[in-house]
């Protein structure tokens, strides 16, 4: 059966998101898929940036990652995308790039896609599910089909949100709960991407 394309298209400031991101990748590339790992561009401005050390310790950390661009979506058969919450909607940088795909959109390539979120905030009720479900709006407009991590797995009802994996970062670094349901959400998509290239193919 033909590979499945999984792009992860994510946005990290401190490096936590990063993380559930890379969880996300082993998960799908542990199920078969080709992985494409792609950080959004940063837009805050260096200020910002320099007067926090863990942001600027992450931007260092992280500069060999790739950049997303429109290709990274047109190869892609389903595409993961991480956030930091931002007042319960997705962080600006990722908002901007999304905002950029309606070439994309307007051809009717962005349609028929599995789509899935996955999401963090400071703290316990910082607005982790809102943030994933406007994702969603997105997704509805290019005609998506969205994949949820639901309770499908033991995890989910430790990590305790089936909209899509999420993390509290005020409570450190996403340990093992949290990178499990990640890789476990990251698996689930694999799997019904390949279901439906198996059901049209046939």
């Amino acid at each position: 059966m033909e590979p499945v394309n999984v792009a992860i298209i994510y946005y990290s400031a401190t490096g936590t998101v990063h993380a559930l991101a890379q969880a996300a990748a082993e998960g799908a590339e542990k199920a078969g898929a080709h992985v494409r790992l792609r950080k959004v561009a940063e837009l805050a401005p260096p200020e910002a940036i320099s007067a926090n050390p863990a942001w600027v310790q992450h931007r260092q950390d992280t500069a060999d990652v790739a950049e997303a661009g429109h290709d990274d979506l047109d190869w892609a058969d389903a595409v993961l995308f991480g956030t930091p919450t931002r007042f319960g909607n997705p962080a600006g940088a990722l908002r901007a790039f999304i905002d950029t795909t309606g070439p994309l959109w307007f051809q009717g390539k962005l349609a028929d896609k599995v789509y899935s979120a996955f999401a963090a905030s400071n703290t316990a009720h910082g607005g982790q599910e809102s943030t994933i479900l406007a994702l969603g709006n997105t997704f509805y407009h290019w005609g998506g089909i969205i994949v949820p991590p639901g309770y499908t797995d033991p995890v989910q009802f430790r990590s305790g949100n089936p909209y899509g994996t999420s993390h509290v970062a005020g409570d450190g670094p996403p340990g093992d709960v949290s990178l499990e349901a990640a890789r476990h959400q990251a698996r689930r998509v694999v799997e019904t991407t390949a279901a439906l290239k198996a059901g049209r193919a046939a």
